[in-house]
């Protein structure tokens, strides 16, 4: 969708949504908006969708994968629980249109009429970048002022105020920070202010975060959210992480929260803490990049390109026979982003698959995976079962969380505040 035309936001009211099969799943209701601090244009987080139950539900614009002609696709299944703003968000039809703003050269009190929203080149975020207004004062006898649109910076009054205080205001301000930097800010606030923090994040930020802040400091801020959103931050980390973080919990606790989590993510999560922790099946993930044998190197580069995947998870693909989900059929070989550069686009992966490299097996333990690691010099290894099927991959930062100190975040995080 990169270089997708802009879009106003009317047009998209009470337009249908549909499923990858053309279903009709439900109508767009209204759009979710997160405002940041000072005149940059507030990211466009997701769709309110009334699906067919009359019930409105969030949908995440990295699920959205069209909006053309009068219609909104997107990919994979609905999460249907229900739909609850949170502090940091704002519903662009409800709340920000028909607002008196102010236009920033002359002063002068404008209506907004319509916002535009436009995907950033080579990403899939989404931006509300111009503002249609009109021009007069509100009422119905200057309704036919003068109408013009503007950058979204060109007007004032939408946005948060850097002297603003409040979560609001604090995650916008933390918004272009990296995880393991906003973990660092998380872990010297305070319990309170740490908990407002977490509570406005997005689902895919704080899972992001968590990923990064020490076990005590995950266990704490999980246990004050709502079970439900827990189980929407669980969903939104990586596996590995989630059975790490989980693990921690009494069985109990780990039980409710992973009966509320969308049944393939909870599986990929049980199948992990089956493992021993220090072993290649409790340290792998269960995502790596698995491709048929008649995909070809094209098919390869486009999955090794996909912004979410760690660069440890990029740097090398693994061909196995169908499924292709973990575990998968018989697992083939690996192939390493360098080769995959090598060839025309149009190879087959089979062809390439390094089958020499043995996979390690999943009750094989850390130093053992720490020394293959090394010998092979790679940045992550397969992890295959007995029956031949691959199950996941161990990556290089996953074997350093467990060989470095137990509190190495924590002495990190007090030499980066005090240094």
């Amino acid at each position: 969708m990169a270089g997708a035309p802009r879009i106003f936001v009317s047009h998209l009211a009470g337009v249908p949504v549909f499923d990858p099969q053309g279903d009709q799943v439900g109508r767009v209701r209204d759009l979710v908006a997160m405002l940041r601090v000072g005149r940059r244009p507030p990211r466009l987080l997701g769709l309110v969708v009334e699906v067919l139950s009359r019930r409105r539900i969030f949908l995440p614009m990295n699920r959205v994968t069209g909006v053309e002609s009068g219609q909104v696709i997107t990919s994979g299944v609905l999460n249907m629980r229900r739909f609850e703003q949170r502090p940091t968000e704002r519903l662009v039809l409800g709340e920000l249109l028909d607002r008196r703003v102010q236009l920033v050269d002359s002063g002068e009190e404008v209506t907004v009429l319509d916002v535009s929203i436009q995907q950033l080149p080579a990403r899939r975020d989404w931006e509300i970048d111009k503002a249609f207004v009109r021009k007069g004062r509100a009422g119905a006898l200057r309704r036919r002022g003068e109408t013009l649109t503007v950058e979204w910076s060109a007007v004032t009054g939408f946005s948060l105020d850097e002297d603003e205080q409040g979560a609001e205001s604090l995650v916008a301000t933390f918004e272009r920070m990296r995880p393991a930097d906003l973990a660092n800010v998380l872990h010297h606030l305070s319990p309170k202010r740490r908990a407002e923090v977490a509570a406005a994040l997005d689902d895919d930020r704080l899972a992001d975060v968590l990923e990064e802040l020490p076990d005590d400091d995950q266990v704490e801020i999980l246990g004050k959210l709502k079970e439900e959103r827990a189980a929407d931050v669980l969903e939104a980390m990586d596996p590995d992480d989630a059975a790490d973080l989980l693990s921690e919990l009494p069985e109990a606790d780990q039980e409710r929260l992973l009966t509320l989590m969308r049944p393939d993510d909870a599986a990929d999560v049980r199948r992990l803490l089956s493992y021993e922790e220090h072993t290649a099946g409790g340290l792998m993930t269960t995502e790596p990049i698995v491709l048929r044998p008649d995909a070809t190197v094209a098919d390869a580069l486009a999955r090794v390109r996909q912004q979410d995947l760690s660069p440890a998870l990029a740097a090398q693909v693994y061909v196995c026979r169908p499924p292709d989900e973990t575990p998968t059929g018989k697992y083939l070989g690996t192939i390493h982003f360098q080769r995959l550069l090598r060839d025309p686009p149009f190879t087959l992966v089979s062809s390439l698959v390094d089958s020499d490299l043995p996979p390690l097996s999943p009750d094989t333990p850390l130093p053992a995976v720490t020394s293959y690691l090394a010998a092979y010099n790679m940045v992550a290894a397969p992890v295959v079962d007995e029956g031949g099927s691959l199950l996941g991959a161990v990556t290089v930062d996953d074997v350093l969380d467990h060989l470095l100190p137990e509190d190495w975040r924590e002495t990190e995080f007090e030499e980066s505040a005090h240094g």
